[in-house]
């Protein structure tokens, strides 16, 4: 069985996002039963779950929550790519027949922290000891001097972070889920609050409370079920530097390149054939990082590719289509409402659908640059 053979049946999301009176849990069960519905499958026809967060039994817990016996598990948990890690797992184990349906759910009360608090690093760990001690207060500080660095190289200002979130906003007007939703130009996102130099606050990812959940198997048993497959064509995943600090270059990432190359080996596919990308942007500077890293673009390119209107509405490639993190929601691991996107796009029923969206590419960071993964989804095999 290859990659291709295996489909995504079921997707959906929490039928709420923002302010959620709900824990992780309890999002993460809402998102799998509307999945389980999108396909019509039940819990008894899952043998196969995954999910990550701060609880290390969670796939066990989302199992017992929704009465799934499975013999299958996977709490892989290397931060906002997760999701994407457990979809390629799944491929794996259902093509070497471990089980035959799998369950991948995701919640996070991000926003409001019900059930659990936020994650902060140990201070006896590598990043408290050389990290925190510098002012690192959260992402936003530890991406200041790449980003900085990544401008500096490329003749680029912070205009250049400022079209991305112009563009990505625009995309957003057109989802009604959206958080941020108002038109905003590019002088108002420089002039706005100031966060961490070089980022404003609309070049900084919402937070908010989420879930989402897709449903995985084999496209043989896929033909049975209402929903239209999507297919999983290839997938990577890749370790990074430990610490964001210890890049051998801040202004790229090798977890990003080796990821999405085995992603592009595994497809049989190259840049050049993807209709949509999804990139993680819980700050600005990463889609233009990835667009890079991920050979959309040769270094030093992104800017001019955002600039000059590809990544927008009408462009050659259209990318965060949902508003992203930026806009759209960030839970704090926003690997799975990417694939959601991604997933809608070649169903062909996304609020902002592009036309003839038959591959589809979803990008994601873990941590600092510790982990990436990708996926490429298809219509067809």
């Amino acid at each position: 069985m290859t990659p291709a053979a295996v489909a995504i049946v079921g997707a959906a999301e929490t039928a709420e996002i923002g302010t959620v009176d709900a824990s992780s849990l309890a999002l993460a069960t809402d998102a799998a039963r509307r999945a389980l519905d999108d396909c019509g499958l039940a819990p008894a026809d899952v043998d196969g779950v995954a999910s990550a967060g701060l609880h290390p039994y969670l796939p066990s817990l989302v199992a017992h929550a929704l009465g799934i016996e499975a013999r299958w598990l996977d709490a892989t948990m290397v931060g906002g790519c997760s999701n994407l890690v457990h979809l390629r797992h799944a491929v794996a184990a259902i093509t070497c027949g471990q089980c035959e349906v799998v369950l991948v759910a995701h919640g996070e009360s991000g926003r409001s922290s019900i059930g659990g608090a936020l994650f902060r690093p140990p201070p006896d760990g590598w990043q408290g000891q050389f990290e925190l001690p510098y002012g690192t207060a959260g992402p936003m500080t530890l991406l200041t001097l790449g980003t900085l660095r990544f401008l500096r190289d490329r003749g680029l200002d912070r205009s250049t972070l400022a079209q991305v979130v112009v563009a990505q906003r625009d995309w957003a007007a057109r989802n009604p889920r959206a958080l941020r939703r108002d038109p905003i130009t590019l002088g108002e996102v420089l002039e706005a609050p100031l966060v961490a130099y070089p980022f404003t606050r609309p070049m900084c990812c919402v937070m908010t409370d989420a879930g989402g959940a897709i449903v995985v198997t084999s496209a043989e048993r896929a033909r049975d079920l209402p929903r239209p497959p999507v297919h999983v064509l290839g997938a990577g995943e890749a370790n990074g530097a430990a610490i964001a600090s210890q890049m051998p270059d801040l202004t790229s990432s090798d977890a990003f390149r080796r990821a999405g190359a085995d992603a592009f080996a595994s497809a049989g596919l190259t840049p050049a054939d993807v209709d949509h990308a999804m990139l993680y942007d819980a700050a600005a500077i990463l889609p233009l990082m990835a667009l890079e890293d991920l050979g959309f673009v040769a270094r030093g390119d992104a800017g001019a590719f955002v600039a000059d209107g590809h990544t927008a509405i009408g462009g050659s490639l259209p990318v965060n289509t949902n508003g992203g993190g930026l806009n759209y929601t960030h839970s704090g691991m926003y690997g799975m409402y990417a694939l959601q996107e991604s997933i809608r796009q070649v169903r062909g029923e996304a609020s902002a659908q592009v036309d003839d969206v038959d591959v589809a590419l979803t990008h994601a960071i873990g941590g600092m640059f510790q982990a990436a993964a990708t996926v490429i989804l298809g219509s067809s095999t």
